[in-house]
């Protein structure tokens, strides 16, 4: 029988062996003197929360995929210009994931989360009502909407950084799919709900929607989980952030010399501006290929069917590591499912001509997408635990510069070829040279080891 404080007893053996694999957990421990992984309670808590948070940063985000047919009828936007307005969101969206990751390596990922999150939550809410204070409405969603992707490119890589510093290894993949599920279900409510809304009050009530509930659920986390020193962020800390004394150095020459880096690189760059591909054009090829149908069916059942698979899959990945499985092995099979098995239903969605044979390729693809949250996602924890926000962010840049074009030239392709069938291929041939690099080069020992303080 286990004895009082058993638990603890376990927590802090835990921490003897595991608190000193990254300089953040020393300094976190010199400051706390305590555990710097979360626990029990503190992590369903956090989880949950962030799960949510994920959840909104998509609602948010995919307020313009799903009103962009209903706005450019309005407006009288062509196929180019709805392509301008939903590709500046990831102009923005690629200048500040390097920078978010950084500073969430050095004041902590919940707050950068926060702040940012109030301030997106604002600028959609804005939104609808910015258009009727301006002549030129594609201008001003356009700059909004960059705005936007600014402070919403902060969000992932401080996940990145939050979970290598507060979540335990043997729990990481599970954490990452369960918060990265976020996005479906985001994706989820905001197709069923936001359909509904923009069916039956007008596209102005699905941004409100969105910004409202984000700001909402800012205060609620600044209210009940973080603590009264981390609710602010002075410029003083800011500063400091940058200044040498707290700076970790890692050789980067040597480090991005390593072809396991430069793997999982690749890999998010594909898997990320594939997905920004997918998720900004889907909705308007089942509005125009299938006229009649109903939208919250299309802009829901995939996501359905998203979410039990992202966590199926985080589960399934923890426990073949426990079981013994080697954890690049592990890595690199979800990978092949996200970016291997999806690809072949992508491509069959191009050529599908029934309706309910394209939901069923749509969310299949979606579905099994949802893996690389347990292959790539923790494969950059894997490799830089003490960078791991700042590595995912230059990861994240690539794929959202790549993203940017992606999304352009698929509207340019729509418009010239009068077929979807190029945005599809696209889709298709990226994810795989990714998944081919990956599986070829990838590594899950630490390559971030040359790290000195000065």
């Amino acid at each position: 029988m286990a004895s009082k404080g058993g638990k603890d007893g376990y927590y802090r053996n835990d921490l003897e062996k595991s608190s000193l694999k990254t300089p953040q957990s020393v300094d976190r421990v010199k400051r706390n003197s305590g555990d710097p992984y979360w626990s029990r309670k503190e992590s369903r808590m956090w989880t949950g929360a962030l799960l949510v948070g994920t959840c909104l940063l998509y609602c948010a985000r995919s307020t313009m995929p799903i009103c962009a047919a209903t706005m450019s009828e309005s407006f009288g936007w062509s196929k180019k210009q709805s392509g301008i307005i939903l590709s500046s969101f990831f102009w923005g969206y690629c200048m500040t994931q390097v920078l978010g990751g950084h500073l969430s390596d050095k004041l902590g990922g919940e707050r950068v989360i926060l702040l940012s999150a109030v301030t997106w939550g604002l600028i959609t809410t804005i939104t609808p009502l910015s258009v009727h204070v301006t002549s030129h409405p594609l201008t001003l969603i356009s700059f909004l909407r960059f705005l936007m992707g600014l402070f919403q490119g902060v969000h992932f890589p401080a996940l990145a950084s939050l979970f290598s510093q507060r979540v335990r290894e043997s729990e990481r993949a599970f954490t990452c799919s369960v918060v990265g599920c976020g996005s479906q279900f985001g994706t989820l409510v905001m197709g069923g709900a936001g359909s509904l809304l923009l069916e039956w009050y007008g596209w102005e009530t699905v941004f409100y929607f969105a910004g409202f509930l984000t700001v909402l659920w800012g205060y609620c986390v600044c209210a009940y989980l973080l603590k009264n020193k981390e609710k602010g962020l002075t410029f003083e800390e800011l500063e400091k952030s940058f200044s040498p004394s707290s700076v970790t150095h890692v050789n980067w020459k040597q480090f991005f010399k390593k072809a396991p880096v430069w793997a999982v690189i690749i890999a998010q760059v594909s898997v990320a501006s594939t997905a920004f591909t997918l998720f900004s054009w889907m909705p308007t090829f089942f509005k125009e290929r299938f006229p009649d149908a109903k939208g919250w069916v299309f802009n829901v059942v995939p996501w359905v069917v998203a979410i039990p698979a992202a966590v199926f899959s985080g589960f399934l990945s923890d426990y073949l590591i426990s079981k013994g499985y080697k954890t690049v092995w592990v890595r690199k099979v979800m990978q092949v499912f996200g970016m291997g098995v999806s690809s072949l239903f992508v491509l069959g969605l191009g050529q599908t001509d029934t309706y309910w044979q394209a939901i069923l390729f749509a969310s299949l693809a979606v579905g099994l997408q949802t893996f690389n949250h347990s292959g790539v996602t923790v494969n950059v924890q894997d490799l830089a635990p003490s960078c791991a926000g700042l590595l995912f962010g230059v990861a994240n840049t690539g794929g959202a510069l790549l993203g940017v074009i992606w999304v352009y030239l698929s509207g340019y392709f729509i418009e010239t070829t009068g077929s979807w069938d190029p945005m599809f291929l696209l889709v298709v041939v990226v994810n795989i040279i990714g998944l081919l690099i990956f599986t070829e080069f990838a590594k899950s020992e630490r390559m971030d080891t040359e790290v000195v303080q000065v």
